[in-house]
């Protein structure tokens, strides 16, 4: 009798749980109720995803999909595909499951080229998200202002973007940084207030 093959949320959704026991076991020796929720909260931190939604995969209201399971791999250090193989306690794929064929992983360094590389990264990004989500307008305008700042400081402190500075455009004016600034706004329509 042939059992039937599982689907691939249900194999996705144990090995998000065999990376939370890892992620444990890496941790501490004796977890305890209180250690296992704030090992919880930094569980979900490593895989960039809220608490609560972490929680809420955990319950299975929320499944994970292509692009959740590729971060949980990439964040995870583990092999593309790996999330959707089933795999026994020791961690290795479970004898006799026949994948689906998995989508080629990408090129290094093609889409992820702006992803977050280390710990530090990954903090600001998530402050800055986390500023943009309670206050967009601010955000934006703020957000806008200090990298209009620091595009124009940084470009007229170095060597080559002063002498760039210092020599004519074909039509006359000077490239600076806050020409180039200014420019790059020209094009971008504001966005519209959320009501």
């Amino acid at each position: 009798m042939h059992s039937k093959p599982r689907d691939v949320a249900s194999i996705r959704l144990d090995n998000a749980l065999a990376l939370f026991d890892e992620f444990v076991r890496a941790a501490v020796k004796h977890p305890d109720a209180a250690t296992l929720r704030g090992l919880e909260r930094r569980f979900a931190e490593r895989l960039q995803i809220q608490p609560s939604y972490w929680s809420q995969i955990k319950s299975r209201s929320r499944q994970i999909g292509e692009r959740l399971a590729r971060q949980f791999e990439q964040l995870s250090h583990k092999a593309h595909g790996w999330m959707d193989v089933p795999h026994d306690a020791s961690g290795a794929p479970a004898p006799g499951y026949a994948p689906a064929p998995v989508s080629q992983a990408p090129e290094p360094g093609a889409a992820d080229s702006n992803a977050p590389r280390d710990d530090d990264e990954r903090f600001i990004v998530g402050l800055v998200l986390t500023y943009y989500r309670r206050h967009p307008e601010r955000a934006r305008t703020r957000l806008l202002d200090l990298l209009g700042e620091v595009l124009v400081t940084s470009e007229a402190s170095s060597p080559a973007a002063a002498t760039a500075a210092k020599s004519k455009k074909p039509g006359g004016a000077e490239d600076d940084g806050k020409g180039l600034w200014q420019r790059s706004q020209q094009g971008v329509a504001p966005l519209k207030r959320k009501k």
